[in-house]
């Protein structure tokens, strides 16, 4: 499997552009796992040596760090039966990385924090009338 597609390794990089923004706190652009144990990383940036990836590590330990890892490391893992590292095809997010990274602290892993933040984003917000006379009585 590939693991960043072009339109993902694209994203990786608009956030490592923006990475001097003082508010720059980006979601999580794509959610790695190993299909036989508990490591998942999650990306929000791609260096310019197109290897450094920046985001939110989780080795099944339960101190999940936010940090620096090597997509190239990560692809050249090989793990028993012939399996590899994988890219989760579904995984979308609008949350934080900060909030993605304080909640898989606090649950103790990411997918226990993927648990949880899905069922937060699935909750509906709140509907804002868009016609600024809808509302007040006119």
């Amino acid at each position: 499997m590939i693991l960043l597609t072009p339109n993902l390794h694209a994203a990786l990089r608009r956030n490592a552009e923006r990475s001097a923004e003082i508010d720059h706190d980006p979601a999580p652009v794509v959610k790695l796992f190993s299909p036989i144990g508990a490591a998942t990383w999650l990306a929000t940036e791609l260096l310019d040596d197109g290897d450094t990836l920046f985001g939110l590590a989780d080795l099944g330990f339960g101190c999940p760090e936010l940090g620096y890892f090597s997509l190239g490391e990560i692809t050249r893992l090989h793990l028993p039966f012939g399996l590899t590292i994988e890219r989760d095809i579904g995984f979308s997010t609008s949350t934080s990385l900060s909030v993605w990274a304080e909640t898989a602290r606090r649950a103790g892993s990411i997918r226990e924090a993927q648990s949880i933040l899905c069922r937060i984003e699935a909750v509906p917000g709140p509907e804002f009338p868009t016609d600024p006379d809808e509302g007040n009585g006119g």
